[in-house]
């Protein structure tokens, strides 16, 4: 695999996305929810995610959020586990976005990764999660899934930031600029589908990994 549009083309060919879902994958793509969602999703499971998205039926907007009694909210997000932590990010991010921004739609125009990543609770991914599928930026997602694959095929690299320029570097020089953005975010949902075949808690079957891929390449 000599780069990262080789490893789409494979993934396309051999049928994911499979799953029928948002155009951008992730569910609700262009919402406040996506904001929400990826603070749930750290350290847990999608379907504990959408277990808590489900509580906050009703109070899924920034500014109830905002307000909301910080024991109702972990209550509401259980779930999704590390409650007591996920409610003190969301409602915080939530206060500072209204500060800085006044609005979800005033966010999703100005916001940078600068000052994503300054808030807390919002690691790389959380960041790049919320530009590409809420903000609608062509940013790559990278997760662990995309690291194991890579390793299974020899490549090691010493970052994030390298691991996403190097997965983004390969869609820039074969993809038209206006197709960016929902390439990278269908992209990311192809190796999370892919990864939930083939990839076992932390073992990841090399061996299959390669022949499913390659033979497609």
């Amino acid at each position: 695999m000599k780069s990262s549009y080789e490893l789409y083309l494979s993934l396309k060919k051999m049928g994911y996305l499979k799953e029928k879902r948002d155009e951008f994958w992730w569910p609700n793509s262009g919402s406040f929810e996506v904001v929400v969602g990826a603070i749930l999703t750290q350290q847990t499971k999608w379907q504990k995610v959408e277990k808590s998205l489900a509580n906050l039926e009703g109070k899924l907007s920034l500014e109830k959020l905002a307000s909301i009694d910080l024991k109702e909210l972990q209550s509401l997000i259980k779930p999704s586990g590390f409650y007591n932590t996920k409610a003190k990010y969301i409602k915080g991010l939530c206060k500072s976005i209204l500060e800085e921004f006044g609005s979800f739609e005033s966010f999703k125009d100005e916001v940078s990764r600068e000052w994503l990543l300054s808030q807390r609770g919002i690691g790389q991914e959380s960041a790049d999660s919320i530009l590409c599928y809420a903000c609608y930026r062509a940013v790559f997602v990278v997760d662990s899934y995309t690291d194991r694959l890579l390793r299974a095929f020899g490549y090691e690299f010493e970052s994030y930031d390298e691991i996403q320029e190097w997965m983004q570097r390969g869609i820039l020089e074969n993809v038209n600029e206006s197709e960016l953005h929902k390439v990278y975010a269908r992209f990311h949902g192809k190796i999370v589908e892919f990864a939930k075949d083939f990839v076992k808690g932390k073992k990841v079957d090399i061996e299959e990994l390669k022949l499913n891929l390659l033979s497609f390449s």
